[in-house]
């Protein structure tokens, strides 16, 4: 809104608002002070109507030790659904400092409705107290709909069907597939939805999931920009993608928001995010790898995801193997997800955030060094 606004004022000071750089500025700013503006008040709001979660959570009901059982008490009664916080400063942050353009809208979009989907997810499970909200086929055929939808319309549009048709991977300037619309379709969905999905099975400890989606955004922040950029697209050898520099509006207003609600959601928290936010904020992620032709760098810019989400179908494929070949079901990680499987392990829940901190930082590193090593 204020890029439009500085086309009818084409004098300084609005000329500042053509730039990129500024209104990403802007945009983490404006989230990082709503989330702390609107935060107490949200908090309270999910308190006072009772949206917090008095139920144990189902990726640790089962097999409890001493130690999972206290951290499990300690947690009930939090509010939930903070996710609602996350959204609403990115999706404001955006409407006034974005330059809107079919890639900002698809983004938009997509974390809406994800957030939507997140939303009712969360409502039953506040509303029944129990860890069984949505059930999983309804949750897959949203996100399998959207992540369609998405790839569909990139690849009808001549302008944008390169990043369906081309397949990039990360360390080699050129495409390895081109004219495969089928595998860029199929590859569209699985990122979507799979990032999506990933950063919601991470969302298990207090600031654990908001701090390495923050971690994996900066990445996307530089990229995004670099992708927009055709001069720094073109000497980095990475596609250049006219318009997609206005996802790192997205991306810095995407900081800002996880900043905000990490300072709330930091341990011990004061709100959980709930679905409502982490498969909003994994379907941005997605999405946005899409939008600049890098599906393939997500996975290394969010190993963190990658592993959590690999720790669950490891664990789930293994047990029903061994159920039916053993006539008893066995287990690979003591508890999955993964940081659940440290947690059983006696390590403290704050020293395992702030590893997988460490190696989010150290994925992030070797994400931004694609750029470079061609």
């Amino acid at each position: 809104m204020l890029y439009h606004l500085s086309d009818l004022l084409p004098f300084a000071p609005w000329s500042v608002f053509q730039y990129i750089t500024f209104r990403s500025a802007g945009a983490a700013i404006t989230s990082l002070l709503l989330s702390m503006w609107l935060g107490p008040g949200i908090i309270r709001w999910l308190r006072d109507l009772k949206f917090r979660q008095d139920y144990r959570p189902k990726d640790v009901k089962e097999g409890g030790d001493a130690t999972t059982a206290a951290a499990d008490l300690a947690k009930r009664g939090t509010p939930t659904m903070g996710g609602i916080l996350i959204v609403l400063v990115l999706d404001i942050s955006v409407l006034l400092w974005a330059r809107w353009n079919a890639f900002v809208l698809l983004t938009v979009l997509a974390i809406v409705v994800l957030a939507g989907l997140g939303f009712y997810d969360d409502w039953l499970k506040v509303t029944k107290q129990t860890a069984e909200g949505a059930k999983s086929h309804l949750k897959l055929y949203v996100q399998f709909a959207l992540s369609l939808g998405v790839a569909t319309y990139l690849w009808q549009l001549p302008s944008t069907a390169m990043l369906i048709n081309d397949i990039q991977v990360p360390f080699i300037k050129n495409p390895v597939l081109v004219g495969v619309p089928v595998v860029g379709v199929l590859l569209a969905i699985l990122v979507i939805c799979g990032a999506s999905n990933a950063v919601n099975l991470t969302d298990g400890m207090d600031g654990l999931a908001i701090g390495c989606t923050l971690i994996t955004t900066l990445v996307f922040l530089v990229m995004t920009y670099i992708a927009g950029n055709s001069v720094f697209a073109h000497y980095l050898l990475v596609p250049y993608v006219p318009g997609a520099g206005e996802l790192t509006v997205i991306c810095a207003a995407m900081l800002g928001a996880c900043l905000g609600f990490l300072w709330f959601n930091c341990h011990p928290a004061e709100v959980f995010m709930g679905d409502t936010g982490s498969l909003a904020l994994g379907g941005a992620l997605g999405i946005m790898a899409v939008l600049i032709h890098q599906p393939f760098v997500l996975p290394i810019a969010g190993a963190v995801f990658v592993a959590e989400a690999l720790s669950v179908m490891l664990q789930v494929g293994w047990f029903k193997y061994t159920r039916k070949r053993f006539g008893e079901g066995r287990r690979i990680f003591l508890m999955s997800p993964l940081h659940h499987h440290f947690r059983k392990r006696g390590l403290p829940e704050s020293k395992i955030v702030v590893r997988f901190y460490i190696v989010a930082i150290l994925c992030a590193v070797v994400a931004l060094s694609t750029l470079k090593v061609r």
